[in-house]
């Protein structure tokens, strides 16, 4: 065979390769968590099948993917080794919720966070799923067991609930039911990690899990400070974006006040009574409404307007992408 034909030959052959992929994975709903779920998952090499029950929803998310594939190869910050057209033939749609499920190593639940339209959809997803399928939801605050608890197949279910944009940042909160098998749970870890992201595993369900405790803390907290006349939502925000934040970026709070003294131990003799006596001048629950609400509202939307929003999703998008690069060339450098 002449060099030619050789070289087209192992093009086609690396193609086909490609194109038939790792494994199946099943992605249930279109919307900005299922794509880039999708995304995700290609970029390792799996094919994905996306479902949704609106064609034209399937239309504008493959747009969307396609340009988004396209502007990361740009940046220079795509990720995995095959290029925006090989990702992209690995991904299929289907309104055919059983051609989604069927033959899948896993299927990632995006539907909104309903209660009840969760557990529909997981009820007709298991009758698809074969025992080696693992069952997983995006759901953000719900604990699995008032989702699983009807199924037959609930050990095979388990919550991977990402921080949104998942393809931009990497964690992901694994939550297992009480009757979620212990394989479950390995598989789940093993193959987040596999494809680049960062889980973490709340041990036991309680409601919100952990990003949204803490995250919901301090929007408590923000909005007390504006709604008293503390600071602007402007000023607040620049608390995060140019203190805390930066900092959180790489450490996370107990590394921060282990390494803001001579250990935690040194830390907390410190300032453990400060901490203790500023918390309990926190005021109660906002209950987000009222004047408070109103000012808020009007700020933020004159800060962040709301005809830019995609704009600014955009730009913080591509930041927070350049972040994880960054985080990732320097993590190998950190002493342990």
């Amino acid at each position: 065979m002449n060099l030619q034909l050789r070289t087209a030959s192992l093009q086609l052959t690396t193609m086909s390769s490609t194109q038939q992929g790792r494994g199946k994975i099943g992605i249930i709903g279109s919307g900005l968590i299922g794509r880039s779920w999708a995304m995700i998952f290609v970029s390792a090499g799996y094919r994905v099948t996306i479902f949704d029950v609106k064609e034209s929803q399937l239309t504008g998310a493959m747009v969307d993917i396609s340009n988004q594939l396209a502007e990361l190869q740009k940046s220079g910050l795509l990720r995995g080794t095959l290029t925006p057209e090989q990702q992209k033939a690995l991904i299929s749609v289907t309104s055919d919720l059983k051609e989604a499920v069927t033959g899948s190593l896993h299927v990632q639940e995006c539907v909104p966070e309903n209660e009840e339209l969760k557990k529909k959809v997981f009820s007709e997803v298991e009758q698809h799923a074969s025992d080696e399928t693992v069952l997983c939801s995006s759901v953000s605050c719900i604990v699995p067991s008032k989702i699983f608890a009807h199924l037959s197949r609930r050990g095979q279910c388990i919550v991977a609930h990402p921080v949104n944009p998942p393809y931009y940042c990497p964690l992901v909160e694994i939550v297992p039911s009480p009757w979620t098998e212990q394989a479950i749970v390995s598989r789940t870890r093993a193959l987040l990690e596999e494809v680049g992201q960062v889980p973490v595993t709340v041990k036991k369900e309680i409601d919100g899990f952990a990003l949204n405790r803490m995250q919901y803390a301090i929007v408590n907290e923000a909005w007390r400070l504006v709604a008293d006349g503390v600071m602007s939502v402007e000023d607040v925000d620049k608390v995060f974006t140019a203190g805390l934040g930066m900092r959180y970026a790489f450490c996370g709070p107990f590394e921060v006040i282990h390494l803001n003294a001579e250990g935690t131990a040194s830390y907390l003799e410190r300032y453990g009574s400060t901490i203790h006596r500023v918390t309990s001048t926190f005021g109660p629950l906002p209950q987000f409404t009222g004047p408070a609400y109103d000012a808020i509202v009007r700020d933020t939307d004159a800060h962040y307007p709301l005809d830019k929003l995609q704009e600014i999703r955009q730009w913080r998008d591509t930041r927070l992408t350049a972040l994880a690069k960054l985080k990732k060339d320097q993590e190998a450098q950190k002493p342990h």
